[in-house]
């Protein structure tokens, strides 16, 4: 036990020493610079990675605005081409209107006639297609049924068409009201 008491003193100058040696090597060796040169350069790398990360963020801030306005934009002005190709049949329908006393019913029907033709080739440009399922199979996905009638034919197809349905892009715009055929008993 008296070792370890008088080695004790021994172990604290020996730690006093190295303690010394670290201090002059610090202090001897311009150490202290070079990691305060570094550090200053960790720091301005890391402002410069600040900035850049915020550019970034307005950045993706500005085109998210820019997205909304745009489809913003395009919902507002969807129906611009077709609303301008529709004008001229509305100009047609008044024109029809405005005929004279003198007009006969064959100079209207006819008047009218083309009027239908140029609805339907504005339809036809963008894709509005008309579903007039008489005599077919019942499809519940474009048509829809108001009620049964007996009648010969094949049961569950179309009898007759109330109105007729239309699809825009394959998409049902309005369903056909239909009256199907019942099935015999």
């Amino acid at each position: 036990m008296s070792e370890e008491l008088s080695s004790a003193p021994q172990a604290a100058a020996n730690a006093a020493e190295a303690d010394s040696e670290v201090i002059e090597t610090a202090g001897g060796v311009d150490s202290t610079p070079g990691l305060e040169e570094r550090l200053r350069q960790a720091e301005l790398r890391a402002a410069e990675h600040h900035d850049a990360w915020l550019r970034s963020k307005a950045e993706m801030e500005n085109v998210r605005r820019r997205a909304l306005e745009d489809v913003d934009k395009a919902r507002k002005f969807a129906l611009e081409k077709f609303a301008g190709e529709l004008l001229a049949v509305k100009d047609s329908l008044e024109a029809a209107l405005s005929v004279g006393e003198n007009a006969t019913i064959e100079s209207v029907k006819s008047g009218v006639e083309l009027t239908l033709k140029q609805l339907a080739g504005v339809f036809e440009k963008n894709q509005v297609v008309e579903v007039n399922p008489l005599g077919e199979k019942f499809d519940p996905h474009t048509q829809q049924a108001i009620g049964m009638v007996d009648g010969d034919g094949e049961a569950n197809t179309v009898a007759s068409v109330l109105q007729k349905g239309y699809l825009l892009n394959d998409r049902v715009l309005r369903p056909a009201l239909v009256m199907v055929r019942k099935g015999k008993s």
